[in-house]
């Protein structure tokens, strides 16, 4: 029988601020992690670099091409509505806070991650592992859980929640979904407690051996980088920490339990500093803009879908599709704080564009990435800041820069055009909010896209080197036989 294995996700784990953190004693719990196992510093998250995106890429093991949850903010052509998963209050508001709440907590499991892409949940859960989890995005699995009643808080709650998910065996989704009754409190997932209930819910699983695999989800990290910034982190891991060490002690002490359990803790993304917003949806005041209302839909020509550091432009005229993307590249790039555009000008092929001029790659070709992808490669070099030696394509400032791009650019749900924005740079989302003096995540640039992974008691799925978040997943499985 396979140790128990804790996944813990800490949302925008910075690599420089988690070995701060423990240089300064106030991460022993992850540093008891990293001195049992091994410790990455460069693990790429998906592009765009943004929750959502990246959570489905670590429930799953696979990228936007596959899983289809494209960014935190998307236009469904098949519904023809925006898909808002809480870019913030503001903007929730604008779409509606019932569909936005239903898009994520119910839609982006239930209909958006397609049927036949399988959750870590739901592979251990045909497996027979006894699995758990707590509130975390992506959390489809094959046990069905009744919204709780169990406090007046919950009750109300029910009057908006009231079908039933499929997750984990154990599943604690703030107060909404809880499989048993603990002694246990989130205020509905409230920023700033949502960490503590983690930590007492995983105490109370270990405690009475309720899991084999669990998914602890720590997101109170990524809210205090938002409002203080990246470099303000230390004290947002030690929080972090002081959680997982809640169920270490709960398993005996720190020695006891790595003995009994595998751990990996793993960054979703990371985070970059904010000095100025893009207003996008100003900067593409030519074009008929859909409204987050839908009103005068028939009228709009396009739709522009700000995530953080990243944005999507969807071109909503399929007869006029061919000329007006060339126009939304060409705008996206004169707005300044833009870094990059990207799309595709045929099916087998993307783009990507800068001052410096526009790179078209393929799969398939001579070159190689550094994770082993063939790429036929048409441009300067110069766009990612790239070269090629000995074959392989290197690039310091774009990690895994084609293989993320094009899952992103193929991804049915993504848009049109994707746009990166430069270091220092956030797109405005569509409530005016931006996080400028504090941090964000998005784009496809090494400061927010590369985050820490560290593990002990599970073996790696590869000795290449070239690390991403699409690793987790198979790690998980094979621990387990999967």
């Amino acid at each position: 029988m396979s140790t128990k294995l804790l996944l813990a996700v800490v949302d925008g784990l910075k690599p420089a601020m988690l070995e701060r953190a423990v240089a300064t004693g106030r991460a022993p719990a992850m540093a008891a992690v990293m001195e049992r196992g091994t410790y990455v510093d460069e693990c790429a998250a998906a592009f765009p670099s943004v929750t959502p995106a990246c959570a489905a890429t670590i429930a799953t093991g696979v990228r936007q091409d596959a899983h289809h949850i494209p960014s935190m903010n998307w236009y469904s052509r098949a519904e023809r509505r925006y898909v808002e998963y809480g870019s913030s209050f503001s903007a929730s508001r604008r779409f509606g806070l019932v569909q936005q709440l239903t898009d994520t907590i119910y839609n982006m499991n239930a209909t958006h991650l397609p049927q036949e892409v399988p959750t870590v949940f739901e592979s251990l859960d045909d497996l027979g592992v006894r699995t758990a989890g707590t509130t975390y995005l992506m959390y489809r699995g094959r046990h069905e859980h009744q919204t709780s009643r169990t406090t007046a808080l919950t009750r109300l709650a029910s009057t908006v929640f009231r079908r039933p998910v499929m997750g984990p065996k154990e599943l604690f989704y703030a107060d909404i979904f809880a499989s048993r009754e603990t002694p246990c409190r989130s205020q509905l997932g409230l920023p700033g407690i949502r960490d503590q209930h983690a930590g007492c819910v995983g105490a109370y699983l270990v405690e009475q051996d309720l899991f084999d695999f669990l998914l602890l989800s720590l997101p109170d990290n990524d809210t205090h980088s938002h409002r203080h910034g990246p470099h303000a982190q230390v004290t947002s891991i030690a929080a972090a920490d002081r959680q997982l060490e809640r169920l270490f002690h709960a398993g005996g002490g720190t020695e006891k339990f790595l003995d009994e359990h595998a751990v990996i803790v793993v960054a979703d993304h990371s985070h970059a500093p904010v000095e100025k917003a893009i207003e996008l949806q100003a900067a593409y005041a030519e074009l008929n803009v859909l409204a987050p209302s839908g009103a005068r839909r028939g009228d709009a020509e396009i739709a522009v879908c700000p995530a953080q550091r990243s944005a999507m432009v969807y071109a909503l005229l399929p007869e006029g599709r061919d000329a007006l993307v060339p126009r939304i590249v060409e705008i996206a790039l004169d707005i300044d704080g833009v870094d990059l555009a990207l799309w595709r000008p045929a099916p087998r092929e993307g783009a990507i564009a800068n001052a410096t001029g526009e790179l078209r790659f393929s799969p398939g070709g001579d070159v190689l990435d550094e994770r082993g992808g063939r790429w036929s490669i048409d441009g300067p070099l110069e766009v990612l800041d790239a070269s090629v030696q000995d074959g392989v394509l290197r690039s310091h400032a774009y990690p895994d820069a084609l293989g993320r791009a094009w899952s992103a650019l193929t991804c049915p749900t993504s848009g049109d055009v994707l746009v990166s924005a430069a270091p220092g740079y956030e797109f405005a989302d569509w409530g005016g909010v931006d996080h400028v003096g504090g941090g964000s995540h998005g784009s496809l640039h090494r400061v927010d896209s590369l985050g820490a992974l560290a593990f002990c008691g599970v073996d790696a799925p590869h000795d290449h080197g070239s690390w991403s978040i699409a690793d987790v997943a198979p790690m998980v499985r094979g621990h387990f036989g999967a």
